[in-house]
């Protein structure tokens, strides 16, 4: 199994939870209009922070990867297929915001 395919599961999952969350919201494009800079933002910052210690844990041996699993493709000495990771929790964390945040401020 290449990472690719774990990296599939991963962001199908977040997908699903995004497509439940947008179905299950009565006004998603208000949510997403207001949360979308904040989002991106954060999103960003992740990712420079995954690109930066990736590339620190593999420089010094921390991590390694089968060659065999990996497509070859590399930002630094990260392959890109970590950077899924954080693409599915960009995805996945806003839209369980969606689908619970809000029922709890209406509850109290």
């Amino acid at each position: 199994m290449t990472y690719w395919w774990l990296n599939l599961v991963f962001l199908a999952v977040a997908s699903a939870v995004l497509l439940a969350a947008v179905r299950l919201t009565p006004r998603p494009g208000r949510v997403v209009t207001r949360w979308a800079v904040p989002i991106a933002a954060a999103g960003a910052s992740v990712l420079v922070l995954t690109i930066v210690f990736d590339n620190v844990m593999i420089d010094i041996g921390l991590v390694s990867y089968a060659s065999s699993a990996i497509s070859g493709m590399f930002l630094g000495a990260a392959p890109v297929e970590d950077f899924a990771y954080p693409v599915a929790g960009m995805i996945l964390l806003p839209s369980l915001w969606l689908l619970f945040g809000r029922r709890g401020a209406r509850d109290r």
